[in-house]
């Protein structure tokens, strides 16, 4: 399977495994990724939950050959079911983050508790490059995490940026050595699950609340705008430059 799911300690480790594809993620792996988070919401044994992929790649974002086939149309495609699940999990979510991190692969950390990156981590949004517009509610987080000005220019030049940088704008707290992430991330982990589970659930709760509903509408919002842009014109000619390996003409479009 390109999810590898473990328990124990308390903690479910959820693993990216494609390494080939730079943990590029699937329709199917979206419904893995969401079936996993809702049956940890029930199961006691689960107090907290760790994201973690490669050494070179944590995820390349979406697999576009997959996307493409099977694009996300409806609100109960596998990919909203999986940013419904990870916006609104009640436990502690922590992520390891080294190599690429791209479009979701960036944007589902906005919605972790505690995010470590190793130094050779690279994010990016390259949503506008696409032809199309920010997921997971990101138009409304990022803005909210990092101020105006610097959300706008990840948002819309969509360029790539350093773990430090990342870590500055607020959405990663500690920048490691590759070689220490993984453990580091893993301790933390598992001090939140030794700590009183109703307490943690709680105090995520209080500190979430005022922007549940703003961003369960931005999510709608996103999921209208991206639906409708995957079919336009500057879509299509973004997704056949990707796979002919050239670079985007979009000055014919208005």
């Amino acid at each position: 399977m390109d999810i590898q799911l473990s328990k124990a300690d308390g903690i479910l480790s959820i693993h990216f495994d494609r390494e080939d594809k730079k943990n590029a993620i699937t329709a199917a792996m979206y419904q893995q990724l969401a079936d996993a988070l809702k049956e940890a919401e029930t199961d006691s044994a689960v107090r907290a939950i760790l994201f973690t992929g490669k050494p070179q790649a944590f995820s390349a974002g979406n697999d576009l050959e997959d996307f493409l086939k099977n694009p996300p149309k409806t609100q109960d495609a596998p990919v909203f079911q999986f940013l419904w699940q990870i916006s609104h999990a009640s436990k502690p979510i922590v992520a390891a983050v080294s190599g690429v991190a791209v479009g979701i692969g960036t944007t589902l950390l906005m919605h972790c508790d505690l995010v470590y990156a190793a130094d050779n981590a690279k994010f990016s949004m390259p949503f506008t490059q696409l032809g199309l517009c920010p997921e997971a509610a990101s138009s409304l987080l990022l803005p909210h995490i990092a101020g105006y000005q610097r959300a706008a220019e990840k948002l819309l030049l969509g360029e790539a940026f350093g773990a430090d940088e990342a870590a500055q704008m607020g959405f990663v707290n500690r920048v490691l050595p590759l070689e220490e992430l993984l453990p580091y991330a893993q301790k933390q982990a598992a001090k939140l699950a030794a700590l009183p589970a109703a307490s943690i659930r709680v105090t995520k709760q209080l500190m979430k609340k005022n922007r549940v509903t703003a961003t369960e509408q931005q999510m709608v919002t996103e999921i209208e705008h991206f639906a409708r842009m995957l079919t336009e014109p500057e879509a299509k000619e973004a997704f056949t430059a990707f796979f002919e390996k050239r670079k985007p003409d979009f000055s014919r479009f208005a």
